[in-house]
């Protein structure tokens, strides 16, 4: 198997973290009546660290669609190479280190780790990107 298919296998496990760790410390907050409701009613505004879990989460969701076109594309045209499997270990152990980060609070470094994560993740993009 490639080792692209092989991090997006991954990204995947990665994406049900981001959501269950949202999602409990939402419960955490607002309840498990509010977990297992319509949840219709308004609520207050997440605490910190809730807040944080489910930025974190849009964020990896937003960035997501570019990594599943990416990784697969080069596995289809034929374009993967040593590059292209660096480059989605490194978005992929970015990725890991975001979550972590962001929900602790740590703005600068977690900055710094997406834009490593968007290198990796160029670093796929770019062979689809040349004729």
């Amino acid at each position: 198997m490639a080792v692209e298919l092989f991090v997006l296998a991954w990204s995947m496990v990665l994406l049900l973290i981001h959501i269950f760790a949202a999602a409990h410390v939402k419960t955490k907050q607002y309840g498990t009546n509010w977990n297992m409701g319509a949840r219709d009613e308004t609520l207050p505004p997440l605490n910190p660290v809730a807040g944080r879990l489910a930025r974190a989460q849009a964020n990896f969701q937003e960035t997501l669609p570019i990594a599943i076109v990416a990784l697969i594309g080069v596995v289809v045209a034929g374009r993967s190479s040593e590059m292209t499997m660096l480059g989605a270990h490194i978005w992929l152990g970015a990725r890991i280190l975001y979550l972590p980060v962001y929900a602790l609070g740590i703005p600068k470094i977690r900055t710094l780790i997406f834009l490593v994560s968007l290198f990796g993740l160029g670093m796929v993009l770019w062979p689809l990107l040349r004729l």
